[in-house]
């Protein structure tokens, strides 16, 4: 598993050769067994000709007394880091299928002749085709993955492959065992990983995969991923262009559920006055659902405060939102201890819920596997095989028939949409990790929320489901399509991998064009999504982002990962203050009133006060004619002026009971009538009977 290093020893070798791994377990190959090392090296130094290495015609070949065991990282193909450029075959079918496309993961489209494909596909059926990665410096390439290509219309994968080695790409030298060349056992199906590690580490600056079979009813297509070390370049006076690291000291490592728990309990111990974990449920097998609470009052609703929610992990593959949200509890303490105005602000007015694994047995399970070989969907499902962002109450469906009957808002509710009672049943397909999160959602008068995923670089926001039943594609926006783009447009312009106008596409679809977002239904129909529930069932705004094009990047990806979405997550927490806010009160008692309806003329969708009386309503800037009711009183509309300023505007309500709730508030305490009540009452009857009479 992650955080452990492997070493493989080949069939005739020397006791006490070793081979680097790079902490993924190895399956038994080519004559490799696995044994476990659990000391983690320092980095290695340069190769030394004469100190443990050979060169063969500008092809470093070493053993392991040149460097001392080390683990290397994947080179970048998968995570984009390897640009297209990088990237040349002997031939390819076409250009969908070239050697750019020749990524581990990469995924094709939906239909047949989509122009971009899900690999690499040689254009002739022979052994001298190849893939050629160029890593444009030295390097220590230490294995190689493979996977066929992916498609839903073809079978095609190779099972066998040799690998050779060039400093110019003029003279090249095979992957040795030995003095034997080595051919590698390749793919059984187009989709599982499989590690190949080198018998004998190899520095050079190219590497080529050579296919020697392949699956006898396809042809030759493969993606790839390779694992190597850059090394100090000893013909380039100057240093090499690193990336910027972080100056956050955060911990960016991969943490299971055991490590997860613990840096939770290690933030709350360093941060006590503005933390709290609590658990919201269990798994399906038994794993906690745990939630870090940041507030400058943890365990408090305060009145007028907003309450905000991260979720990650709901697809237990796609980890970056989890290393994510724990690397944002450690710098909100950090940042908070050391008084910096912005995060004091931010945990001061709001109150923070970060939820890093809604789906822990399907991470344990991908954690098992690891970053590379876990391949693109092991793990997303629950132990069950649940999906669960198609596991929430379809509400979508019964407002869209009351709408198309008229009866919204006045018969059939526009917000607050009650659960099927289907949904309720004891044998309904409901994951207890739904039922937890749903829960919790009724619990707390969550204002604002993001559910992070990944496999792509894009924001999407509800509606997530078509309109149109039989359609997998169709805009269909909410009433409040304008604050949701908002929303999307603020996390995905301030997310540097999604402004990078250098950056290719993740996989076929290009969202550039939109600014990186778009609406989730128009990208592809999802009945059931939490989005969905959350703005129909609660107050709650919630969008999908789509964080990487890789869903379980390697642990030396993640510093670049949160230098990419840190100001984006900060970001996206303020836009809480946006809009409108306030409390609606009892007019003569001063007192709260729960449940108030707010409704915004000309926006289709109201909202509702918490137990205490307040609420808040996202709105873009303009101006509002909002209008609050509750059972027993009379509405009260108001004009609210939305700024530009990054302050909520204050837009408070008094309420006063109808003399019919007055009457049964004072028959119910068993008092005495007022007199000005009941001329009131019989004001209304006589009223009430005109109107009867004119109707005739």
């Amino acid at each position: 598993m992650e955080g452990e290093r492997w070493s493989l020893t080949p069939q005739g070798a020397q006791p006490g050769w070793s081979a680097p791994g790079w902490g993924l377990p190895i399956v038994q190959r080519m004559g490799f067994q696995g044994e476990r090392l659990l000391a983690r090296p320092p980095s290695p130094p340069a190769p030394v000709a004469g100190q443990g290495c050979r060169e063969e015609r500008f092809v470093y070949s070493c053993t392991k007394d040149a460097f001392g065991p080390s683990e290397c990282p994947p080179l970048g193909l998968e995570s984009l880091r390897v640009s297209d450029s990088q990237l040349r075959a002997s031939t390819s079918k076409r250009y969908g299928l070239g050697a750019h496309r020749g990524r581990l993961n990469i995924q094709s489209g939906i239909h047949d002749g989509d122009f971009y494909d899900g690999g690499w596909c040689a254009g002739h059926e022979d052994r001298d085709q190849w893939l050629e990665i160029d890593a444009r410096r030295p390097t220590r390439f230490t294995g190689v993955i493979t996977q066929g290509l992916n498609s839903i219309w073809t079978y095609d994968w190779v099972t066998s492959y040799k690998v050779q080695f060039s400093n110019d790409t003029h003279t090249w030298q095979p992957g040795r065992n030995g003095t034997e060349e080595v051919v590698f056992l390749g793919n059984k199906d187009p989709e599982t990983p499989v590690l190949n590690a080198l018998p004998t580490p190899v520095v050079a600056r190219y590497i080529r995969i050579n296919p020697q079979t392949w699956f006898e009813n396809g042809t030759i297509c493969l993606r790839a991923e390779i694992l190597g070390c850059p090394l100090p370049d000893p013909n380039n006076i100057y240093s090499w262009e690193n990336e910027p690291m972080p100056t956050d000291k955060l911990d960016f490592r991969h943490h299971n559920y055991k490590e997860m728990r613990k840096l939770m309990k290690e933030v709350n111990e360093e941060c006590p006055n503005i933390t709290r974990v609590y658990s919201i449920g269990k798994s399906y097998l038994g794993l906690k659902m745990y939630v870090m609470e940041i507030s400058d009052n943890p365990g408090q609703h305060e009145l007028g405060e907003p309450e905000f929610r991260y979720v990650a992990g709901m697809h237990g593959n796609e980890v970056l939102g989890r290393e994510l949200l724990l690397n944002l509890m450690q710098y909100l303490c950090g940042e908070y201890t050391r008084g910096n105005p912005r995060v004091v602000r931010l945990v001061s007015e709001t109150r923070i819920h970060l939820l890093p694994s809604m789906n822990p047995d399907g991470y344990e399970t991908a954690y098992k596997l690891g970053s590379e070989l876990a391949g693109w969907a092991v793990g997303r499902w629950t132990y069950e095989g649940i999906d669960l962002n198609h596991n929430f109450a379809d509400l979508n469906t019964a407002l869209w028939d009351a709408e198309d009957n008229e009866l919204v808002p006045h018969k059939f509710p526009n917000h607050y949409l009650p659960i099927p009672e289907y949904y309720t049943f004891a044998n309904a397909t409901v994951a207890p990790e739904t039922r937890a999160v749903i829960n919790w959602m009724q619990k707390f008068p969550f204002v604002l929320s993001a559910n992070l995923h990944g496999g792509e670089l894009v924001v999407t926001y509800p509606y997530d489901m078509t309109r149109t039943y039989w359609k997998a594609q169709e805009l269909t926006p909410t009433p409040d399509d304008a604050v949701f783009r908002w929303l999307a447009t603020v996390y995905a312009t301030t997310n540097l991998a999604m402004v990078d106008a250098e950056r290719r596409l993740c996989h076929y679809e290009d969202f550039t064009r939109e600014g990186n977002i778009i609406n989730g239904a128009h990208w592809h129909t999802v009945p059931g999504s939490m989005n969905d529930f959350s703005y129909l069932h609660t107050n709650c705004f919630e969008v999908t982002v789509e964080l990487s094009c890789d869903k379980f990047p390697h642990e030396s990806e993640l510093p670049r990962e949160w230098e990419n979405n840190k100001e984006s997550l900060l970001v996206f927490m303020e836009q809480v203050r946006r809009g409108i806010k306030g409390v609606v009160r009892d007019k003569d008692t001063e007192q709260g009133i729960a449940d108030a309806i707010i409704a915004v003329d000309g926006i289709n969708h109201d909202v509702r006060t918490a137990f205490d009386g307040d609420y808040w309503r996202l709105l873009n800037p303009g101006e509002y004619e909002v209008t609050a009711a509750a059972e027993g009183y009379h509405p009260v509309t108001r004009t609210c002026r939305v700024s530009f300023e990054d302050n909520p505007t204050l837009c408070d309500f008094q309420l006063t009971k109808t003399p019919k709730q007055r009457l049964r508030e004072i028959l119910a305490k068993g008092g005495k009538i007022p007199k000005d009540l009941i001329l009131r009452l019989r004001q209304l009857r006589l009223r009430k009977l005109r109107a009867q009479r004119q109707a005739r």
